[in-house]
């Protein structure tokens, strides 16, 4: 046993590699309410003894997370406390060495490549995310404003037929790709052209999903507006399964299936429970069996009661749990289905050294470990631990009381613990799919078992507690070498097979499918080389091999027959003229069920001609989705097109191009406008048995380089003043003008650049404008004379002014300034009654005005 620590030391991140194990571990002040200790330690005997790295190698750097290279477990990360540095610790040697990179921004999270191990994504705390290709050494700005948790690697075979891609979904709900380490504007592509909804960007396996990009029922093809939320349960196996929130469902959902595209989905199961996790996300209660294909077991509200049922041909049937005929004692349980059956709790551990309430393994086929009850409904009560060694049919009890069961040596092998909020001295073992377990003792006193650290991967039988004594001691770290349980390697005679069945029906998934399994009570170990799957026969297709196809629901005799909503006489996918589609008989065969001839032939979709029909559906929009752009720069349009043969596209500019070869245009057009202002943009698709257009409207802007308010030095008291904003160069119809008289809060907004204003107070006023065009706003502002009379006169000046007038504002005003000057000494008029404007232009003009004295009436 290794035990550390001091009082109030949270254990923070604990990893296993080959013979390593690092543990992290924070000291947390509760007087201060923060860490002021980080300590890292290592082992390298399967955690028989521990060295302490921090004061070795890392004096006076306060670690905040562990992160391990997926790919290379050699390589380790670690984050330093950024609110003490912004550093990261890197090695190469399973914590050996590491070396100090600083950096200059704090890391939030960081999302490794899937096959490159030096690759890594990395999220800071103001919205940037940055790449790496060498492993976190140095780093590069991929983009701003990224929507967090909303950015994926990705391959992208067909664009970059070596490079990955990178998925990012912007605060401005934008879907980009781009090259991680060029992703300037030049380097990022649209392949969504429409805005998108709020953190709806996941990417999951060869799926991306956004919005909606799928047809649900029971809404016409197509349409979302008929659903609430939508949440991806799975994307293995080459097809998506969701649970879709509908209109009438309130705190359930429904099990969708889709086909291999991920596109068009059938309803499996309504009502599906749901709860939420710790961090407020979505708990949908579904889950996929591991290692028996088609298998999934999931919760469903009726009559106000959670029921817990299974399927065993990937939703196409349901059917509630048997109960178990015997309790722990021995003696029987009166529960009889449909009345009374076996409910299970499916919720999946939110801490990776915990076991979901749920367990299988693809290494151990068939078993099922799961926390539930017996009775009416689904219940957080009186709950107790349940096995199946036959995948479901039959089910027998384990525990009166909830345990933690973890699966040793490949499956061969069973580890339960009492859960953490009873302190337990002891575990329990069973060699035979928990039909007898034997009690060992693992500790002197009593431990709240907090997680258990296993290496599956490897062959060694090691495994480590770790937990307290109490709410107030050290932690305690206990390690258990259980490779004394199994006395050899298991040889053929050690193993006898099982044959895969749904309630006597032994066709599953359309094959006879046979399994070996060790014989109860042997004491061998696997080993990973084991084969499971002995022989898999293909059976007859029957109507249990089929689910209704998008479009169609179950009958209660059985049968496929069209929804209310869906039209059997057009195709369910595009379809053009003189191509062929596969006509639906109401019928799919479900994904990886193997059954042949029978049936196959007589529910299979049939090929068929595409009948001629009139364009529809046809959409325009910019590639990034933007209605305005730079005067000069290159725009490109995209063109949803279906049942076309001719197009035609006006720019709005006196420019149009039309196209007859729509196969060889794609989906995209550039154009180049050459003078600014708002152009309605229209697409015209037509065939020979109609058409259809689609428009929009572009702002085209150029930057604006100056503004000048052309306003009347003087005015009548309640008398219209004409004012107006000159631009240069001019904005025809792309600028708006925010318009300020005095001390007035609230701008009066303009699209002209003239306004009409009535002064009704004497004295000075302030005019204040602004422009807003192509990203620049600009500003003047104009003190204007108000009066209820004043007399003005027209100057002029001689010819040789003009060889001085260099048509700036700065020179008029200072010849306005000279003029009033000696007209106050000539006339004898003191300077606060006179005032000069002199006009823009040539030859160069002025207007003199005499203003009253103040408080001098008509």
């Amino acid at each position: 046993m290794c035990k550390w620590g001091l009082l109030g030391d949270l254990l923070n991140v604990c990893m296993f590699f080959f013979q390593v194990i690092l543990i992290l571990t924070k000291l947390f002040d509760f007087n201060l309410g923060t860490v002021t200790e980080s300590s890292l330690w290592r082992s390298v005997d399967f955690g028989t003894t521990y060295e302490k790295l921090t004061d070795k190698v890392m004096i006076r750097t306060m670690l905040s997370y562990l992160y391990v290279c997926p790919t290379n477990k050699r390589k380790i990360l670690i984050l330093s406390d950024p609110e003490v540095e912004s550093s990261l610790l890197i090695s190469s040697d399973e914590g050996a060495t590491f070396q100090k990179f600083n950096i200059n921004f704090y890391i939030m999270s960081l999302l490794f490549h899937p096959t490159q191990e030096n690759w890594i994504l990395a999220y800071s705390h103001d919205q940037r995310l940055y790449s790496s290709v060498d492993f976190g050494k140095k780093w590069i700005l991929v983009h701003e404003r990224v929507t967090p948790g909303r950015f994926y690697w990705r391959s992208c075979a067909q664009a970059y037929p070596v490079l990955i891609n990178l998925c990012v979904c912007l605060t401005e709900m934008q879907y980009i790709t781009c090259r991680a380490q060029k992703c300037s504007e030049e380097g990022r592509q649209y392949p969504f052209s429409g805005r998108i909804d709020t953190n709806s960007l996941v990417v999951q396996d060869q799926y991306i999903f956004l919005q909606v990009q799928m047809c649900v029922p029971p809404s016409s093809p197509c349409e979302s507006g008929h659903t609430h939320d939508m949440h991806i349960v799975s994307t293995d196996e080459g097809q998506v399964l969701a649970a879709v929130q509908e209109w009438n469902e309130n705190d359930t959902y429904s099990l969708y299936i889709s086909d291999t595209p991920g596109v068009y989905f059938t309803r499996s199961l309504p009502n599906l429970r749901t709860s939420r996790g710790l961090a407020g996300n979505l708990i949908v209660d579904v889950y996929k069996v591991a290692g028996v294909s088609g298998l999934i077991i999931a919760n469903k509200k009726e009559d106000a009661q959670m029921t817990t049922y299974i399927t065993y041909n990937k939703g196409q049937t349901w059917s509630l749990l048997q109960p178990p005929a015997k309790d722990t004692t021995g003696h029987d349980i009166n529960c009889n289905l449909p009345s009374c059956s076996l409910h299970l709790h499916l919720q999946m551990s939110e801490n990776p050294y915990t076991p979901d309430t749920i367990s299988t393994k693809h290494s151990a086929p068939g078993i099922i470990v799961a926390t539930g009850n017996i009775g009416p409904e689904l219940s957080f009560s009186n709950t107790g631990m349940f096995i199946s060694s036959d995948a479901g049919n039959t089910w027998r009890q384990i525990f009166e009381e909830e345990h933690s069961v973890w699966f040793l040596d490949h499956g061969g092998a069973l580890l339960a613990v009492t859960q953490s909020a009873v302190p337990t001295r002891h575990l329990w073992i069973s060699l035979d799919e928990g039909r007898q377990w034997d009690k060992l003792s693992f500790s002197s006193t009593p431990l709240f078992v907090d997680g258990v650290l296993m290496t599956p991967e490897t062959e060694n039988r090691i495994i480590t507690f770790f937990g307290h004594f109490s709410y107030h001691s050290d932690w305690q770290l206990i390690k258990i070498d259980y490779s004394s349980l199994f006395g050899r390697k298991c040889t053929d005679g050690d193993f006898q097979t099982w044959h895969l069945q749904n309630k006597g029906e032994v066709c599953v998934m359309g094959e006879r499918q046979v399994y070996m399994k060790r014989k109860p009570g042997t004491r061998c170990t696997l080993g990973r080389e084991y084969s499971r799957v002995v022989s898999a026969e293909p059976c007859i297709c029957t109507l249990y091999d089929f689910e209704c196809d998008y479009g169609f629901e179950r009958q209660a005799s059985g049968k496929c027959a069209p929804a209310f909503w869906y039209d059997v006489n057009l195709p369910a996918h595009t379809c053009s003229h003189g191509q062929r589609y596969r006509n639906s008989t109401g019928y799919r065969k479900v994904l990886l069920n193997n059954c042949r001839e029978g049936l196959k032939g007589t529910l299979s979709p049939r090929m068929q001609q595409c009948k001629p029909i009139a364009p529809s559906g046809l959409q325009l929009s910019t590639i990034n989705s933007q209605l305005t752009a730079v005067l000069g720069t290159n725009i490109t349009f995209r063109v949803a097109l279906q049942n076309v043969s001719h197009l035609h596209v006006d720019f709005g500019d006196g420019i149009s191009v039309s196209y007859s070869n729509i196969s060889r245009l794609g989906d995209s057009i550039t154009h180049t406008y050459r003078v600014s202002g708002i152009f309605r943009v229209t697409a015209r698709a037509q065939n020979s048995h109609g058409s259809d257009s689609s428009s929009l409207y572009l702002h085209i802007t150029s930057p604006v380089e100056r503004i000048f308010l052309s306003a009347p030095v003087v005015v009548i008291r309640g008398k219209e003043a004409n004012l107006t904003a000159v631009l240069w160069p001019s904005q025809p119809r792309t600028a708006t003008f925010y318009w300020w008289f005095n001390n007035s809060t609230e701008p009066l907004i303009t699209l002209e650049g003239s306004v009409s204003h009535t002064f009704t107070r004497e004295g000075l006023n302030s005019v204040t404008v602004q422009v807003s065009a192509g990203g620049t706003v600009l500003q003047d502002v104009k003190i204007i004379t108000v009066k209820d009379f004043f007399r003005s006169l027209l100057l002029s000046f001689s010819p040789n002014l003009e060889e001085h007038n260099p048509s700036v504002a700065e020179w008029r005003q200072d010849v306005g300034r000279v003029v009033r000057a000696t007209l106050s000494q000539v006339c004898g008029f003191p300077e606060d009654q006179l005032l000069v404007s002199v006009f823009p232009g040539s030859p160069t003009a002025a207007e003199f005005f005499i203003l009253p004295e103040t408080n001098q009436s008509v």
